[in-house]
């Protein structure tokens, strides 16, 4: 038998040792990316409402095939459409919270971040009468710093994986394509019912002209095709569990 170099060894012995340090790592202060499920389910949850004209016609859609969503919703439009927010938790959909604004944690004291999920959470759960366990970071931008900002304020927080492509100006069909990409069991996928704007502490520019419940309405079709239907995070969870990933970004 020929000898090896000592440092080719050396990094054969620690690759598998790395992946498994990572891997631990992800399940201690990782973020939700997936559901691991043997059931036909895919995870559909919205940002950004709720928004008059968007969250009622996704309401109609996710009814009509009867699907089940979570909602992240904005504290100063629950504020300003409360009934919308009672519709959502009537049709049986859960809720999360993204953010009193919809400013970058990043952006924000660590301080800051805590006490807004914080009282984020108390106030959604006054508003619902049930218990609210997620949270999804605004354009889904944080750090170790942040992340550990939010869970000590008792909220675990849900990235995503396909998206719909919905706050861009592109078509329908672009849209039901990214909606694809990643599909499968457990997969979260990213929707939108509303678009933030200044009103929500920041300028993303105009608004994409979309039928927001059509195009969940297609997409869900699509996913039904595949023997697919939509859940919520919490309605997916009853048969399956949680999948974590270390995914930090400012």
């Amino acid at each position: 038998m020929s000898a090896r170099p000592l440092g080719t060894l050396a990094r054969r012995t620690t690759r598998p040792l790395a992946r498994g340090l990572a891997v631990a790592a992800g399940s201690v202060v990782g973020s939700v990316v997936a559901v691991r499920t043997s059931a036909p389910h895919v995870v559909l949850t919205f940002d950004d409402g709720p928004e008059p004209g968007g969250t009622d016609r996704v309401l109609t859609a996710l009814a009509e095939r009867g699907a089940t969503a979570t909602f992240f919703v904005l504290l100063g439009r629950v504020r300003r459409h409360p009934q919308l927010l009672a519709d959502v938790v009537a049709a049986g959909h859960e809720i999360g919270l993204h953010g009193v604004d919809h400013r970058a944690l990043t952006d924000l004291s660590s301080a800051e971040v805590t006490r807004r999920t914080a009282d984020g959470r108390a106030e959604l759960e006054d508003r619902t009468g049930r218990p609210v366990r997620w949270s999804r970071p605004p354009y889904g931008r944080q750090t170790v710093r942040t992340w550990r900002a939010v869970t000590r304020a008792g909220l675990t927080p849900v990235l995503w994986g396909p998206t719909t492509w919905d706050w861009r100006d592109i078509s329908t069909e672009e849209r039901r394509r990214a909606a694809q990409r990643g599909i499968g069991r457990g997969a979260i996928v990213l929707a939108h019912d509303g678009f933030a704007g200044p009103a929500d502490g920041v300028d993303d520019g105009p608004a994409p002209i979309l039928d927001r419940g059509e195009l969940i309405g297609a997409v869900l079709d699509d996913y039904a095709a595949q023997g697919l239907v939509a859940r919520s995070l919490g309605d997916a969870l009853v048969t399956g569990e949680l999948v974590r990933t270390a995914r930090f970004r400012r």
